[in-house]
């Protein structure tokens, strides 16, 4: 999710973005404005890791998807008739549309698992295609906003 204006590919400006919105409780903390809500995307995922030499990921909200009948996860961008599967901050991101993979979303609340074999399968395989993706380990999921609600799963992380 992002505030205010600017390229957004993977926004969901219709009634996904909105579902997104209110589970996620996705509002400015200080305005209240409501965040523009969107898919994964993981091509900027991908560099935002490569350029900060992330180990390892932390996936978060893994509960306000719960109940869609799929997600989508933009893995690359199309622009001019060619498809980018790397990021390239010179790309004009307001002219690129997204390459989607769609996956079975999962039924049910998850704010109860406490480890990885505790999820649902479809959102396993959420996060197990995400880190195939981005080629780095999920290591920290959290499926609520509470503290318990925090799973860890291949963390290198001492906590």
């Amino acid at each position: 999710s992002r505030v205010g204006t600017g390229p957004f590919p993977t926004e969901q400006d219709n009634a996904i973005g909105e579902q997104l919105r209110q589970r996620g409780r996705e509002y400015g903390t200080t305005t209240g404005r409501p965040r523009r809500c969107g898919w994964l995307d993981t091509v900027a995922v991908r560099y935002a890791a490569d350029l900060s030499g992330v180990d390892e990921l932390a996936l978060t909200l893994l509960d306000v998807p719960g109940g869609l009948e799929s997600l989508s996860i933009c893995t690359a961008y199309k622009l001019d008739g060619g498809v980018l599967e790397e990021f390239d901050p010179a790309v004009p991101l307001e002219r690129v549309e997204c390459v989607y993979e769609r996956l079975p979303g999962w039924k049910g609340e998850i704010g109860g698992a406490r480890r990885f074999e505790d999820l649902p399968a479809e959102a396993r395989k959420y996060v197990s295609r995400i880190e195939d993706i981005v080629g780095r380990p999920v290591g920290i999921i959290g499926v609520g906003p509470e503290r318990e609600q925090t799973i860890l799963h291949h963390t290198q992380l001492f906590l």
